[in-house]
């Protein structure tokens, strides 16, 4: 079977399976690091690590998701010197802008030095080094995607960083060397250096075999009037997803933080479904549109809610069934995130009924309404993790964050509906308006 959505179910199954060894290693590796660093040590990792996922993710200001519309556009419409330019450009302008992020990260660091902990400083100039090239693994796992290479969007930085990082620490551990934050953060710098410059060599090689040579045309203005409105909606949302641990790091000990990652980490593996979904659709939402093929884009949304939902479900009983064993691995006090993984199981479960509604509205030029939905849902999840927080701790975090989720599923689903006509939910349907 040929068919489109045969294609995109085997691609979505390959992102997820990377996405499930992924969290087996992250499992197994944070274990590791939990008991070689002691819970404080850890925590102070996690916060520091957290500030790169959230500011690496927006520092290619929005270019990894340009290039799931670019590439198929370009593609489609048969422009070979515009995707030669792109294949090339977007990651040296990418490189560039990150390049001055990472700069002014380290000088507000140093500006902000009297009011943040001693403790945390020093992982958290050497983060500001993580910035520059971790902007460029964001925009080649774009094109890894868009050219449906999953293996190589992906392995480098969710299996080989991982496995380096936990080899490394495990060696400094054995040698009798520091295990602290300090020694965690810049062993996982270096490592995200290698493997995304391997990355850079592999994919290279790949588009020479199949992108002809040939004059190369750039339009970064274009590129960027593209990508920086998808850059607010994916700032709204990583501010959304790490607002919880963030705001703990303020009312709480680095111990209760370390105890709400396990338990959001363990559950992370049923927001992998949506993730592989996404990846695996984004640019076909995009193909179907350029070609003004609706009644195909309905249909095959329809599919993905479906493949997100019902997976996604399974999963979540399944690791809550499994989760107290799972949490004892990190130690005898981290049970306590048990409740934390009901609570956040709601959220997930709302997000996965309406599919990746956020990327159909982001391809078909719906960004602003995007952007304003997931401000709207960081702005609950900030208010009420302010108010939760300091009265129920972690449990309060997951009760602020599940809410914040519920809350963005159903704005979701009525701006898919007015704005575009489609029915984003798992009952029902999409269907394209009349």
């Amino acid at each position: 079977d040929k068919s489109d959505s045969r294609l995109a179910q085997l691609f979505a199954g390959k992102v997820f399976l990377v996405r499930v060894a992924s969290a087996m290693l992250a499992l197994i590796s944070q274990v590791l690091l939990a008991r070689w660093m002691g819970t404080f040590q850890f925590g102070v990792y996690i916060y520091v690590w957290t500030w790169v996922l959230m500011i690496g993710a927006l520092s290619d200001v929005g270019l990894s998701s340009a290039a799931r519309r670019f590439i198929p556009e370009y593609t489609e419409l048969k422009m070979p010197e515009l995707l030669r330019g792109f294949l090339t450009g977007s990651r040296w302008l990418a490189f560039a802008i990150a390049t001055t992020i990472g700069a002014a990260c380290a000088g507000l660091v140093s500006l902000l030095a009297p009011f943040i902990d001693q403790f945390a400083l020093m992982p958290l100039y050497l983060a500001c080094l993580t910035i520059p090239i971790y902007a460029v693994g964001q925009v080649q796992a774009g094109i890894g995607q868009s050219c449906n290479w999953p293996n190589l969007a992906l392995a480098p930085f969710y299996i080989w960083r991982q496995i380096i990082i936990t080899v490394a620490m495990g060696a400094a551990y054995l040698s009798g060397a520091p295990t602290d934050a300090v020694t965690a953060i810049a062993i996982a710098v270096g490592t995200t250096w290698a493997v995304t410059l391997g990355q850079l060599i592999t994919l290279d090689r790949r588009l020479k075999a199949t992108v002809a040579p040939g004059p190369r045309q750039y339009q970064p203005k274009i590129w960027l009037a593209t990508s920086l409105p998808i850059l607010m909606v994916e700032f709204f949302y990583l501010l959304l997803t790490y607002v919880d641990i963030l705001t703990l790091e303020h009312f709480r000990s680095p111990d209760e933080v370390a105890v709400y990652y396990a338990g959001a980490r363990i559950l992370a593996l049923v927001a992998f479904i949506y993730f592989a979904i996404s990846g695996a659709a984004t640019h076909k939402f995009t193909q179907y549109h350029v070609a003004g093929d609706k009644e195909r884009l309905a249909s095959f949304f329809a599919e993905t809610v479906k493949w997100t939902f019902w997976p996604s479900l399974a999963a979540c009983v399944v690791i809550l069934a499994a989760g107290r064993p799972l949490l004892s691995l990190f130690g005898h006090n981290f049970e306590r995130g048990y409740a934390v993984m009901f609570i956040l199981a709601i959220g997930m479960l709302a997000r996965a009924a309406v599919g990746p509604a956020e990327r159909l509205l982001n391809m078909l030029g719906e960004r602003k309404q995007c952007a304003m939905i997931y401000a709207a849902a960081f702005a609950i999840n900030l208010i009420l993790c302010v108010l939760l927080i300091p009265r129920l701790g972690i449990e309060g975090a997951a009760a602020a964050t599940a809410t914040a989720l519920v809350a963005e599923s159903i704005m979701l689903f009525f701006v898919a509906r007015r704005r575009l006509g489609f029915h984003v939910f798992i009952v029902g349907g999409a269907t394209p308006a009349p």
